[in-house]
């Protein structure tokens, strides 16, 4: 178990339901530095819940804010394990930002899991109706949205501490 601060942020990158919050926490603890969630970061900047600014405000202003509350986490000195949102890949900006400032992992999952995970969480604005249904569209359309990172990992059949210890070890093997 390291007690190293990591010498840079981690970004955890990939579709909603793969463990992207769940892990930040979990890994944070294990490199003793600060856990930060995007989405929280939005909403406590933007002082509304994630579904009332997409209902408010759209998606493209969402966006923006995603965008600008991630720059601003990323700036940050001390080193962090950042949790995205799921769509925060989609903007080019979001991307650079991420590799230039972080070492990003990607987290994945099976179509059913992600399904079992997210099907009873109603802060998930994009998964309103159809649940089984939009996860699948959403995936297609993202199929390569997450291909830029450093390191991907299926979560799918892993434990929370099984997925930090392969990124643990993935930042030995990059630093």
């Amino acid at each position: 178990m390291s007690k190293e601060k990591p010498s840079g942020h981690v970004a955890l990158i990939g579709f909603m339901g793969t463990g992207k919050s769940t892990v930040s926490r979990e890994l944070a603890a294990r490199l003793n530095c600060s856990a930060i969630d995007v989405d929280a970061e939005i909403v406590r900047r933007e002082c509304a819940s994630i579904p009332d600014i997409f209902a408010s405000r759209g998606e493209s202003e969402f966006r923006a804010a995603e965008t600008a509350a991630l720059a601003d986490v990323i700036e940050r000195t001390e080193p962090l394990v950042i949790a995205t949102g799921g769509g925060a890949v989609l903007a080019e900006r979001n991307r650079k930002l991420m590799l230039e400032g972080s070492f990003v992992v990607a987290l994945k999952a099976d179509p059913e899991q992600i399904i079992a995970r997210v099907s009873q969480d109603p802060d998930r604005p994009l998964l309103q109706g159809d649940v089984a249904g939009r996860v699948y569209k959403l995936l297609e359309d993202r199929k390569h949205a997450y291909d830029f990172a450093h390191l991907a990992i299926d979560t799918t059949h892993l434990t929370v501490q099984e997925v930090v210890d392969l990124i643990e070890q993935g930042l030995k093997q990059r630093f």
